[in-house]
């Protein structure tokens, strides 16, 4: 029997698309037609703007809430330091992976790590948008729907949690502050502990509301068989992170 090298490599790469479907208003924070709300203010001791001819600064003293609220119809953020511009922050942490030789029959995994926020929006969603790792013509086997690790056949596939098996590796979300402030969390396919799947073009984290900070952790999966063609693998893991409104 011959023994074929398969050498795996890959890289987490990201785009960033903010996609705003509401108008910013100039001289106000909110507005329509028949009213506008212009930094509404309500408690003590704080100033939205205090200037002199050399500085500028916002003072919280006197705060009574902050965060977000929300309903059917509508959201606000409280808090003397809010800003009127929407925003998305897509964070992608310690890219590039080298895994080494793959043996059939062996389960190799990895993780990855990246962090979303998002700022006056309905929320945002992160998207696979490239093709499993590949050899040449071969492209690695990507599991369609969530499945165990099977060290048997030939398998690619990601979620968003902690797992105990084929390893202990990977990790739930973590939202940052806490979970009063950011609210991400792994997409359904992508959210169960054990089980694996990869499609291109699925969402696989999202948040249905404005959000702090969430720190997600990707756990890989490789397997391979006696008739996985040998050679390099590589695959540069693009994600897109796009608003929501």
């Amino acid at each position: 029997m011959v023994s074929l090298k398969r050498v795996l490599s890959f890289s987490l790469l990201n785009v960033i698309i903010v996609l705003s479907s509401i108008a910013v208003a100039t001289a106000a924070q909110s507005s329509s037609t028949n009213y506008q709300v212009n930094e509404a203010f309500f408690g003590s001791g704080g100033e939205l703007h205090a200037c002199s001819t050399i500085y500028c600064a916002k003072q919280s003293a006197g705060e009574l809430s902050v965060g977000n609220t929300v309903g059917t119809s509508y959201q606000a953020q409280a808090g003397f330091n809010t800003d009127r511009v929407p925003s998305l922050t897509f964070i992608v942490n310690g890219a590039s992976n080298n895994l080494g030789t793959l043996t059939a029959g062996t389960t190799v995994t990895s993780t990855a790590t990246f962090s979303v926020k998002s700022y006056l929006a309905g929320g945002y969603i992160v998207l696979n948008a490239s093709d499993p790792p590949k050899n040449g013509g071969h492209t690695m086997t990507a599991l369609a729907s969530p499945t165990a690790s099977n060290s048997s056949a030939e398998q690619f596939g990601i979620n968003l949690v902690a797992n105990t098996s084929p390893s202990t590796f990977g990790a739930t979300p973590v939202q940052v502050p806490s979970g009063s402030f950011s609210f991400g969390a792994a997409a359904t396919g992508y959210n169960t502990a054990n089980l694996y799947k990869y499609v291109k073009g699925d969402t696989i984290a999202q948040s249905t509301k404005s959000s702090g900070e969430t720190d997600y952790t990707m756990s890989y999966i490789f397997n391979t068989t006696s008739v996985t063609p040998g050679g390099t693998y590589t695959m540069d893991h693009v994600l897109v992170a796009t608003s929501t409104f």
